[in-house]
């Protein structure tokens, strides 16, 4: 992916925001980028893409994108923060997790999706970053079924770090309504036997 960035202007204009490009052996380079641009970027690259920044005067960095501030109020991006890796050793980033599929649980017994993890951290050469994970649910036939670490599936040289039996999805079985209707009635029983005793304990306190 690429994106096109100039150097950073000194008045404010409402299409571009300003960022900077830093790494090891780099100097801290202030630019300025098309927010429109970016903003598209983002949404298709995310955190864990290597992105090429290209400037019309030749430069070109190899980079990530590292941190991102927004407007509170706009939630428009006001900065961005770059970072350009070492090509030949490896990063640690999180992936965000695409869930597909549906589960069998949930359309067919009723149940719930319970989503355990959205992302998970890796660790690789940064031109080998996926730009996310697709774990299927399709898998999830009964309450007893589970996608653990170990299911998801990454392009060589990608490690995970995180312990393989770790469930990230699982189908939970919904309560049923006469359940709820028991445990309601279970809490109301119990509030006046607590509300009786605080009355006979008042009472005796004031006989004495």
């Amino acid at each position: 992916m690429k994106l096109s960035f100039i150097k950073r202007l000194e008045e404010k204009n409402p299409d571009y925001i300003p960022a900077v490009i830093y790494g090891p052996g780099i100097e801290n380079n202030n630019i300025s980028i098309n927010l429109k641009e970016f903003s598209q970027l983002f949404s298709e690259a995310g955190e864990s893409t290597l992105i090429s920044l290209e400037s019309e005067d030749g430069a070109n960095y190899f980079a990530l994108i590292h941190d991102v501030q927004k407007d509170p109020l706009s939630g428009e991006f006001i900065h961005v923060d770059f970072y350009q890796p070492n090509l030949e050793k490896k990063v640690e980033v999180s992936v965000p997790i695409t869930f597909t599929g549906i589960a069998p649980a949930v359309k067919e017994l009723g149940g719930t999706l319970v989503k355990n993890f959205l992302e998970v951290d890796v660790k690789a050469l940064p031109q080998k970053l996926p730009h996310s994970i697709e774990v299927s649910v399709a898998g999830l036939n009964t309450f007893d079924d589970v996608v653990t670490i170990k299911d998801l599936i990454v392009p060589e040289g990608v490690e995970i770090l995180k312990d393989p039996e770790e469930i990230i999805a699982l189908v939970t079985e919904a309560e049923k309504e006469e359940e709820l209707v028991s445990v309601e009635e279970n809490v109301e029983a119990v509030s006046k036997i607590e509300k009786k005793v605080k009355e006979e304990v008042e009472e005796e306190a004031e006989q004495e």
